[in-house]
C-alpha cells in the first residue's frame, strides 16, 4: 500500500480516535466546568456538538471547493494544524464557554474526512470507489477500537489527559502528511473557486438537479440523523441506565469499533458482490431498524455488550452510498460532493444531537413522568425506517461520463 493511502487512513484513524478518546470524559468534564447534573450535561453535550457541527455544515463546501482549486494537500494539512489546536483548546478549558469556543474553531476546519474521501475517489477506479470507501470507514473503525479504550485509560489521569493525547497525534499526523503526501489535485480535473459553489444551499440545489442524486442525497441526511444517536446519547445512555464509568462506555465504543473495522474493511467487498451497492444499501437500513429497536429496549448491560457488535452491521450504508453517488458526478466534482456530503453531515449533527439530548433529558427527569432512557434510539429506528422508504422509491442515477474538465456549477 503506498505512503500517501496509509497517510489517509491513518488521518482518517487518529480522526476517530481523537472523538473516541473525548467521548467517554464528556459527561464527566461538562459537569466539572459548569457544576450540573447528568441531564443537563447532556444538554450541554448537545450545544457543543450542535455547534462543531454547525460551522462544518456552513464552511464543509468551502473546504471541499477550495480543495477542488487549490488541492487535497494544503487543506487536509491545514485542517490536521487546527483540530490539534482545537484539542489543546478544550484541554485547558475551564469554563464551558471555552468548550464551545473550541468546538467553534474545530468545526470550521473540520475537512478531514471530506478532503480524504475526495483523494480515494481521486486515485480510485469507479469499480473500485465503494470498496476503498469501505476501507475509510474499516480505518474509521479502527480509530474507535483504539481511541475510546485509551480515553477511558487515559480518564484515570483526569478528565484533560484524553484531550492532550488527541491533540498530540493530530499534530503527529499533520508531520507525516507534510513529509508522504502527495498532490492529486492537476490541471485535468482542477476547477476555479466560486463562492456559488461555496455556499451549502447552493450546493446542495445544483447537485440534487442531477439524476437520481437528490433522493439519494435524502437517505444521506436521515440516515446521519439516525446514526448521530450513538456519539450523541451512548455515554449519557449508559451512565443512566447501566451506571458504566468513563472506562466501560469506552470498551463499549471499542467493541463497536472493532466490528464497524470487520464489517467495512473485511466484509463489504464479497457483500457487495453478493447484493451490489443498492441491496447493501436495504439491507444495511433494514439491520438498522431491528438494531436500534433492540438496544432501545435492551434490559441489562450485559445484553447491550451484546448488540454492540450488531449495532456496526448495517456499516455498509455510508460507503455503498458514497459509492452510488460518486459514480454520478465528473472527476472534478468529487471534492464538491464529498465536501456536500460533509455538510449535510453537519447538518444532521445540528438537529440529532439537540433532538437526541432533548429526548433523552425528556424521558430521564423524574418530574417528566415516563422514563425510558432508550427513547432516542426508539426514534432513530423510526428515521431509519422513514430513510428506507424513500431509497425504495428511488431511482438508481445514471453514472457520469465526465472524466476531466469542468462541470457547470
Amino acid at each position: 500500500m503506498k505512503l500517501p493511502v496509509v497517510f489517509i487512513l491513518l488521518t482518517v484513524m487518529i480522526d476517530a480516535m481523537g472523538i473516541g478518546l473525548i467521548v467517554p470524559v464528556m459527561p464527566a468534564l461538562i459537569q466539572e466546568v459548569n457544576g450540573a447534573g447528568l441531564g443537563t450535561a447532556a444538554l450541554w453535550g448537545g450545544v457543543l456538538a450542535t455547534s462543531f457541527a454547525a460551522m462544518q455544515f456552513l464552511f464543509g463546501p468551502l473546504l471541499g471547493a477550495l480543495s477542488d482549486r487549490y488541492g487535497r494537500r494544503p487543506v487536509l494539512l491545514l485542517s490536521l494544524v487546527v483540530l490539534a489546536v482545537d484539542y489543546l483548546v478544550m484541554a485547558v478549558a475551564g469554563t464551558i464557554w471555552l468548550l464551545l469556543l473550541g468546538r467553534v474553531v474545530g468545526g470550521i476546519t473540520a475537512a478531514t474526512q471530506s478532503t480524504a474521501n475526495a483523494y480515494m475517489a481521486d486515485i480510485s477506479r469507479p469499480e473500485d470507489k465503494a470498496a476503498n470507501f469501505g476501507l475509510i470507514g474499516a480505518a474509521f473503525g479502527m480509530g474507535f477500537v483504539l481511541g475510546p479504550a485509551l480515553g477511558g485509560f487515559l480518564a484515570e489521569y483526569g478528565t484533560r489527559a484524553p484531550f492532550y493525547a488527541a491533540a498530540a497525534l493530530a499534530a503527529a499526523n499533520a508531520v507525516f502528511g507534510y513529509i508522504v503526501l502527495k498532490e492529486t489535485v492537476d490541471d485535468r480535473i482542477r476547477r476555479p473557486f466560486a463562492w456559488r459553489r461555496a455556499n451549502p444551499f447552493g450546493l446542495f440545489r445544483h447537485l440534487a438537479k442531477l439524476p437520481g442524486l437528490g433522493p439519494l442525497l435524502l437517505v444521506f441526511f436521515i440516515y446521519q440523523v439516525a446514526f448521530t444517536v450513538y456519539p450523541a446519547i451512548w455515554a449519557y445512555y449508559t451512565a443512566e441506565r447501566f451506571d458504566w464509568s468513563p472506562g466501560m462506555v469506552g470498551l463499549s465504543l471499542s467493541l463497536f469499533g472493532i466490528s464497524m473495522a470487520i464489517v467495512q474493511g473485511g466484509l463489504i467487498r464479497p457483500m457487495l458482490r453478493l447484493m451490489g451497492e443498492r441491496g447493501a444499501v436495504i439491507y444495511g437500513h433494514v439491520a438498522d431498524v431491528m438494531v436500534f429497536l433492540m438496544i432501545g429496549f435492551v434490559s441489562s448491560g450485559s445484553w447491550l455488550l451484546i448488540l454492540t457488535p450488531l449495532a456496526a452491521l448495517p456499516a455498509v450504508i455510508t460507503p455503498a452510498l458514497q459509492g452510488i453517488m460518486s459514480k454520478a458526478v465528473g472527476d472534478d466534482q468529487q471534492g464538491e460532493l464529498q465536501g456536500a456530503l460533509v455538510s449535510i453531515s453537519a447538518l444532521a449533527m445540528i438537529i440529532s444531537p439537540m433532538l437526541m439530548t432533548f429526548v433523552f433529558y425528556r424521558f430521564t427527569e423524574p418530574a417528566n413522568g415516563i422514563y425510558l432512557p432508550g427513547a432516542p434510539f426508539l426514534l432513530a429506528g423510526v428515521l431509519i425506517a422513514i430513510a428506507l422508504m424513500v431509497f425504495m422509491r428511488s431511482a438508481p442515477p445514471r453514472p457520469s461520463l465526465n472524466i476531466g474538465g469542468s462541470t457547470p456549477p
